[in-house]
């Protein structure tokens, strides 16, 4: 039993350590970045924030709206039919709470590891102009869902990017993937305003934004064909 939990912990801060890596590699290649981290990029781009605390405002914005979903649920006594969340449809409010709750520090820690990495990586697109990792087929290779898929698979506490995507679905009774390219449209269109407004220009927004939208999902399918049951195995998580 021990063992499992120390692999589930294991898989989980793994998942989150290559979500953070990807997500700051994403801000590097000069491609666009992922709809959802778009707005907390173009802000601190425009503004010359930092990007590890703008996305921290950005995940506590999204924790305290999946806070206000989850009360209005549970007080209409609302019932998902996907399952997209699951502590949400098997455990009574106040856990759900803490729950969510917990990803306020859980965000603290990972915008950490953002301003690390972002500290520590060049923009690869200026700085390896002629190799393999400033080249187009080198920054396609940044945009994955291994991170996310590790992360989430542990069902322990989302990323709020992805809690406020389950929360949205779980309240709406639409599909997790439905409401994430919604989702996903909504940051974009943001984004694009932001830009437009303040920098009168794209900000944050291109080929690398609608690689993200189209292929995050198949990276974590693929990811999960091939080691989501080993991990599940090991982690205990087949017997949940």
């Amino acid at each position: 039993m021990q063992k499992t939990y120390f692999y589930r912990g294991l898989f989980y801060l793994m998942g989150l350590l290559i979500l953070a890596l990807g997500i700051t590699l994403n801000t590097k290649t000069g491609l666009g970045v992922s709809p959802i981290i778009s707005v907390s990029f173009s802000i601190s781009t425009i503004w010359h924030f930092n990007f590890g605390n703008t996305t921290l405002v950005l995940y506590a914005l999204f924790v305290v709206v999946e806070m206000i979903l989850h009360t209005i649920r549970s007080l209409h006594a609302r019932q998902s039919e996907g399952l997209p969340l699951e502590h949400a449809n098997q455990m009574n409010l106040k856990l759900v709470l803490f729950m969510d709750i917990l990803q306020f520090p859980l965000s603290l820690i990972f915008t950490r590891f953002l301003n690390i990495f972002s500290g520590m990586i060049p923009d690869l697109w200026t700085t390896y102009p002629d190799s393999f990792a400033g080249s187009f087929p080198g920054r396609i290779l940044f945009l994955t869902g291994v991170g996310a898929a590790m992360s989430l698979n542990m069902r322990i506490i989302p990323n709020p990017g992805d809690g406020i995507v389950q929360a949205i679905s779980d309240f709406n009774h639409k599909s997790v993937g439905f409401t994430k390219n919604c989702f996903d449209l909504f940051n974009i269109c943001l984004t694009i305003s932001v830009g437009l407004i303040f920098a009168h220009h794209l900000v944050g927004i291109g080929i690398g934004t609608v690689l993200a939208v189209i292929g995050v999902g198949r990276a974590i399918a693929a990811f999960n064909h091939f080691f989501k049951q080993p991990m599940a195995v090991l982690s205990g998580m087949n017997e949940s």
